[in-house]
């Protein structure tokens, strides 16, 4: 009987393991569908900023093998491309990737953090990780989180302690023509 109840015991915890690694996976392929495609967005919090100004433009636009990346465009401003990685683990990484026009890297640039958790399917949380804390004390409580669904995909950012809370929303029921390549990309 004891032994029965450890194998019980082993094959509860291998499903729960499945099941915790399923989620992160399962939002992955889900992003990954959209790869190659452009679509627009509106800015939903705050309603206005004079930083976003102009068209809203992400592009799924490289799914490699454990890395997704997606340029955000505001207006004619191609420097910002959000980077999400599959850790081993089948935990999600987000990376802030800015650049000049020049291609060079912004001095704030790489910043972002790690899923603790697998999430859901259809979204992640990254808390700030050491580097972000390191190189924007500010930022030591921010928290970003992806959202994807069949209509929508929502990048948000919310600073603890603070009153900041950022959110722009994608329709990604209509497709809209691929930008130009971010700066200082290469394919």
């Amino acid at each position: 009987m004891k032994y029965l109840y450890s194998l019980l015991l082993i094959v509860i915890c291998y499903q729960a393991q499945a099941q915790h690694t399923a989620a992160s996976v399962q939002f992955w392929e889900k992003l990954s569908a959209h790869c190659g495609k452009a679509y627009e967005g509106k800015l939903v919090s705050p309603e206005s900023d004079p930083r976003f100004q102009g068209r809203l433009v992400m592009h799924v636009r490289s799914c490699e093998d454990g890395r997704i990346r997606i340029p955000f465009f505001v207006g004619d401003d191609r420097s910002r491309t959000w980077v999400l990685t599959m850790g081993e683990d089948q935990l999600i990484q987000l990376k802030h990737d800015h650049r000049h026009s020049d291609g060079t890297q912004d001095e704030v640039t790489q910043y972002g953090g790690k899923a603790s958790n697998s999430g859901s399917a259809t979204i992640q949380f990254f808390p700030a990780d050491q580097f972000t804390a390191e190189l924007l004390p500010a930022a030591v409580g921010n928290i970003w989180w992806i959202s994807v669904d069949e209509n929508s995909f929502t990048y948000n950012l919310r600073r603890l302690g603070s009153e900041t809370l950022f959110s722009v929303k994608f329709d990604l029921t209509k497709p809209v023509d691929a930008p130009e390549a971010p700066w200082g990309w290469k394919d």
